[in-house]
Formats: C-alpha cells, sequence, structure tokens
C-alpha cells in the first residue's frame, strides 16, 4: 500500500499593508534635560541678570572717570617730585596746589563707586584705593606745613625761591651764620614739627590697613606687591623719624650750648678696626660748644690717656685671650678696650666712668665719630690744606686702594720699630719710630681744619654740608651718649645713641670685633643670609649664614689675619641647633633680652670664612614675621638676604630696618 504523501505546505500571503515583526525592546537611555523653570521662576531669574548688569555698570563706567583723575593725580604727583628735585620753592608751591587740586577731584568721584567696598573679595581693592587717597591727603597737607615751615630756612637744605631769611639772604652768609638764624627759630620749629607729625601719623594708620600679600607679586612684568611693600615701609620711616624729631628740637639750645656751655669728649673710632660700637677707640678730643660755636679745647693719643689710668677693672676673656698684648702680664682692663658692650650708652656709662679716673672731667657727654664722616664732610667740602701736615682729600690712593685722608692718617700713627735709649745713661732717646710719642696729634689739628672750613663755608654748599652730616648720624658714623637725661631720651629716640633695642618679633644683631687683625676692617665685606622656614603648627626654624670675604693680599701693615669675636643677638629663649664655622664658641647666654650666640674665627688675606647658626625661634607665627635687624655702628652697608620659601628680599643695611614677611 502506498505511503500516503506529505501535504504540500501552502505559502502564506501577508496583507500589503501589514508591519513587520517589531524587534526586541531595549529599556530607554535617560536625557539630559534642562528644566528651566517657569513663570515665576524666569522673572527671579532675569531680575537677577538684570541687577548685576546694572551693578557692573554702576561700577564699570564711574571706574572709567576715576581712572583717567587718578592718572591725572599721578601726572601731577611726578611733576612735584621733578619740582622737589629741582629744589625751587615757588616751583614746588605750584605743583603742590596741583596735585592737591587733583586729589580733591579723584577723591570726589571716588565716592560714585564707595558702595562697591562692601563687595566680597572687590570690596578690599576699592577699600585699599580709598585709604590710599586718604593717605594721599595727609601727606599733602603735611607736605604744605612742611614747605611753610622751611622757607625762611630752606636753603641750608639747598632751596631757592621762595622768602628765605628775606632781605637778609644773600650769597656772602656762610654756613655758621645760617646755622646761627636756624637756631634762633627753633622754637618757632616745635609745634610746626608736631603738626607735620600728627598728618604723617594719619596717613600711616590708613595706609596701615592695605596688606601687599593680597597683590600679585608682578604685572605685566612690572614689580607690584614689591613696590607698595617698600611705600608703605618708606612712610612708616618718615613717620617715625618725624615723631622723633620734635624730642630732639626741644633739647638742641641744651646740645648746642646755647644758655650755656657745653663741653664734650669727643671719641675717634677707627672703624678699618672693627669694635662693638664701631671701630677701636684710637684718639679723644674735648670740645666745647658756645652758643652752637665748636671749638676743639685739646686732643691727644688714647694710649697716652691710658698711660695715666690705673686698671681696677678685669678685662673681659675674648679681650685677653685674643689681643694678648698688655693682657698676658696684667688682667687689668685698659681705657681703649672699653666699648666692648654693643650697646653703646652701657659702654659709655663705663668708659667715662673709668676715663674720670685719668682726669677726664667737666664734660656733659661722650659723642663718638668714625672715618666715614670725616670722608662725607671731605667729599662735601672740598680738598683741605692742615698747617704742618700737608693737604687731605678723598681721592682714592693706589697705595691703599683707599681715600687719600684715611692712608695718611693710617701712615701717620704707624709706630712700627724700637725706641733706642742712651747707651750711656743719659735717659735720652737716641732713636725712635716717627710720632711715637703722639700718634695721633694730626687729629686735633685735622678736626680744626675741618670745622673752620665747614663753618666758613659759603651757603651754596650748606646742602651738602647738611647730607654728609645727616647721613653720617643716620647711619651711625656719629653716637651720643649724654648725661643729661632728658637729652639722652631725644636721642635715643632719634636712634643716634646705639642703643640695643627691645622688640617683641623677630630680632638680629651682628656684632664684629676685630681682635688684633690691624686695620683689615678696611677690606673686609659681609654678607648675611636669613633662610627662614615654618612649619604647619607655627614652629619657625631660622637658618642665618654670614660670609666674610678679604680680597687684597697681605701686606703686613693694614692687612693682615683678622682674629673675629662674632655674637649673634636673637630673641631671647631662642634654641641653638646648630653653630658652625668658629674655632671656639662660648655657650648661649642672655643680655639686653636677647639670647646670644658668640664664637671666635679668622679670616684670611684674599680668603672667605663663612660662619652659620641655626636656631628655632621662641614663639609661633603662621601668617606674618615681624623682623628688626639692627646694624653695627662702624660698618658701611652689609648685604642682607631674607629668604621665606621661594620669596626673596635683598637689603644693603645701612641703617637700623623692620621688615614683614609672609609666612
Amino acid at each position: 500500500m502506498d505511503k500516503p504523501k506529505e501535504e504540500e505546505a501552502i505559502p502564506q500571503i501577508k496583507p500589503e499593508n501589514s508591519l513587520p515583526e517589531s524587534p526586541p525592546s531595549f529599556p530607554e537611555k535617560p536625557r539630559f534635560r534642562i528644566n528651566l523653570p517657569k513663570g515665576r521662576g524666569v522673572k527671579i531669574l532675569a531680575g537677577i541678570g538684570i541687577g548685576l548688569v546694572l551693578l557692573l555698570g554702576a561700577f564699570i563706567v564711574p571706574a572709567y572717570t576715576i581712572y583717567g583723575k587718578a592718572i591725572k593725580v599721578k601726572a601731577a604727583a611726578e611733576k612735584l617730585v621733578e619740582a622737589g628735585k629741582g629744589q625751587n620753592i615757588d616751583a614746588i608751591k605750584t605743583e603742590l596746589g596741583s596735585t592737591k587740586a587733583s586729589l580733591t577731584e579723584l577723591s570726589r568721584s571716588f565716592r560714585l563707586i564707595a558702595w562697591a567696598k562692601f563687595v566680597p573679595f572687590l570690596g578690599l581693592y576699592v577699600s585699599d584705593a580709598d585709604f590710599t587717597i586718604k593717605a594721599g591727603g595727609y601727606g599733602l597737607e603735611a607736605a604744605e606745613i612742611t614747605l611753610v615751615t622751611i622757607e625762611p630756612y630752606a636753603d641750608i637744605l639747598g632751596f631757592t625761591g621762595g622768602k628765605v631769611q628775606g632781605a637778609e639772604s644773600d650769597g656772602a652768609k656762610t654756613a655758621q651764620e645760617r646755622i646761627d638764624f636756624l637756631i634762633q627759630a627753633i622754637p618757632d620749629l616745635i609745634p610746626k614739627a608736631d603738626e607735620i607729625s600728627q598728618k604723617i601719623t594719619l596717613a600711616r594708620q590708613e595706609l596701615a590697613n592695605i596688606d601687599p600679600n593680597r597683590y600679585p607679586v608682578k604685572f605685566r612684568g612690572q614689580a607690584v606687591r614689591e613696590k607698595i611693600r617698600r611705600g608703605l615701609a618708606q612712610v612708616d620711616e618718615a613717620a617715625t623719624l618725624v615723631s622723633a624729631a620734635k624730642p630732639l628740637l626741644e633739647v638742641s639750645p641744651y646740645l648746642l650750648g646755647i644758655d650755656e656751655e657745653r663741653r664734650y669728649l669727643v671719641l675717634f673710632q677707627n672703624d678699618k678696626e672693627l669694635r662693638p660700637t664701631g671701630g677701636f677707640i684710637t684718639a679723644y678730643s674735648v670740645m666745647k660748644v658756645d652758643k652752637a660755636k665748636f671749638e676743639p679745647v685739646s686732643s691727644n693719643d688714647i694710649y697716652n690717656l691710658d698711660d695715666n689710668y690705673r686698671p681696677s677693672l678685669t678685662v673681659p676673656d675674648p679681650i685677653a685671650a685674643y689681643i694678648k698684648g698688655p693682657y698676658t702680664l696684667s688682667k687689668g682692663w685698659r681705657l681703649r678696650d672699653m666699648n666692648w658692650s654693643p650697646d653703646f650708652a652701657e659702654s659709655m656709662a663705663l668708659f667715662s666712668q673709668e676715663a674720670a679716673k685719668a682726669g677726664i672731667k667737666g664734660v656733659d657727654g661722650v659723642i663718638a665719630v668714625d672715618t666715614h664722616l670725616l670722608v662725607n664732610l671731605l667729599d662735601a667740602i672740598g680738598e683741605i690744606g692742615v698747617p704742618g701736615f700737608g693737604n687731605f682729600s678723598t681721592k682714592i690712593v693706589p697705595e691703599c686702594d683707599c681715600p687719600q685722608v684715611i692712608y695718611e692718617l693710617e701712615s701717620f700713627a704707624d709706630t712700627e720699630g724700637p725706641v733706642v735709649w742712651d747707651p750711656a745713661g743719659t735717659g735720652k732717646i737716641i732713636y725712635a719710630p716717627p710720632n711715637y710719642d703722639n700718634r695721633k696729634k694730626i687729629i686735633g689739628p685735622l678736626m680744626n681744619s675741618i670745622l673752620a672750613n665747614a663753618m666758613g663755608q659759603p651757603k651754596e654748599k650748606l646742602p651738602n654740608l647738611f647730607e654728609a652730616a645727616f647721613k653720617s648720624v643716620i647711619e651711625k658714623h656719629v653716637l651720643f651718649y649724654l648725661f643729661d637725661e632728658t637729652a639722652q631720651s631725644a636721642v635715643e629716640d632719634f636712634n643716634i645713641a646705639g642703643r640695643i633695642k627691645d622688640y617683641s618679633g623677630d630680632f638680629l644683631h651682628i656684632n664684629d670685633s676685630n681682635l688684633g687683625g690691624r686695620k683689615s676692617n678696611l677690606y673686609v665685606t659681609q654678607e648675611v643670609e636669613q633662610e627662614i622656614t615654618a612649619g604647619k603648627d607655627g614652629t619657625i626654624e631660622k637658618t642665618v649664614t654670614i660670609t666674610y670675604k678679604n680680597p687684597m693680599k697681605h701686606d703686613g701693615w693694614l692687612n693682615s689675619v683678622l682674629p673675629n669675636w662674632v655674637r649673634i643677638y636673637v630673641p631671647k629663649g631662642s634654641e641653638l641647633i646648630e653653630f658652625t664655622g668658629v674655632e671656639a664658641k662660648e655657650e648661649p647666654y642672655e643680655q639686653f633680652g636677647k639670647t646670644v650666640f658668640a664664637g671666635f674665627f679668622q679670616l684670611r688675606p684674599e680668603g672667605i670664612a663663612k660662619v652659620t647658626v641655626k636656631y628655632k625661634l621662641p614663639f609661633k607665627e603662621k601668617e606674618a614675621l615681624a623682623l628688626f635687624i639692627q646694624k653695627q655702628p662702624g660698618t658701611d652697608s652689609p648685604l642682607y638676604r631674607i629668604r621665606v620659601g621661594k620669596r626673596e628680599e635683598e637689603e644693603f643695611l645701612k641703617s637700623d630696618k623692620e621688615f614683614r614677611l609672609r609666612i
């Protein structure tokens, strides 16, 4: 039986409009959408946007006008500075008035954006601009008072024009006559100094609100932060100087012997043989001052004074150990080495007490000067002649690569060689080195000639003389110690008394003593680097490296091996970590409310010596560090570098200096 055939598949015909089967479905990916507010939300955002635009417009439009007026103030101030350099009273008056008018316009326009001081971030800079404008106003007021005050005596400072001493002013007036006129006017100057001080103090108070650290280091290649910092520091220094000038003016009649003659013991310190207060005491003079007229009474070699003194005090150990000489047989302290304390008042209190036992009595105080004063005055006067001793100038001579006056003084004082007595027993000297009996007898005649030349100069040379004297005083080449308490307080306030200062922040004073190295400080230079490291907890470590260099060859006369005793004064309680570069050192001790690190090293001609001290400060700081550096009297201008992280500051230290450092 045949098998049944399989049924043939009948194809299925789909309708033309039928849809294909749908593919498998997958979950739909979420899409990013911005849900714009509707209705009231849109209005709020639009209002905020419009408000911001209006605020921006309210700031930018007047700011553009203010910028233009600020440019005018800057231009006027530059003209004022140029007029000041020209030293013409009439021109200064004109430019001062113009600058004041421009600043007044700027101040009025600035009110239009004063509201911006309350805007976060932007307000800080707007406030700084306001502080600067107000400070500028006070500064110009101080300048006006100053101009009116100095006008009658302005020729002493080198100014022309205006009403300079009225009809009496003429080219024949000498320095002494002009000084006499100025002294008579002191009672009128004192209240004016007070007014000037008040205005500058107000300016300083305004500027104290400005933080330089919120400004960029540079902008378009121009230094910004450092320029602001230096400007603020200059105002601080000016305010301090003017404030301290008033008490000095008040005691000046006493100092200048207006009512009663004064006598001062003048000590000549040789800074080429550096000692703690400025130099080895090489000679002395008694100076009479009567109604502002100076007259030397007597002068002599310090060794001759020492011959009249019987030592009763024990010399400090470093002097005995390294100078040796007379201290080998006796530890009696000689007068010539008594300026051992870095504090001038402390040294002179001891010296004057002991010098009285050798015959120095009836003086009102002590004035110490060094060779920088001599050179500065001769630079102003020019070459002078000293009867019996020749001519003296500041021309550099090849014999010592130093000013001719320094070379001549050192040559005159050189007494190398034996004293030979008559073998017949007559008691007569048959040979002695030149000037052995009074190595410094040139000092008196030289001082007389300088005073006579200075006081006899025509008034045209007064500005240079005034600048030379002022520079010498400010840079610590002239120091005062006065027995009258009020007068002493005044010179201390003006920082011309050589005191080691109290200071609440970081402090540094480096004090060097040449203990038998001839006059090698004539050639020695000093550089000081301070590396400051701050921890997260505010702990501060400092590394101070002092580099001494003597580039000249040994000559057996001026230049020799320098045996140097160094004392480094830092804040009391500082913890010593490391002290290297010295051959001998003392344990840290305290003096003048400071901790002291002291040690001994030698510097050879054509050599370099480095002394490094690392220590931890006794306090913590996390944001800013106040640092005060005191210069040693007698030094020229050592270079100081201060590093905090990647930031660095440099300063040739000509006088004491305060720094504000960002940690």
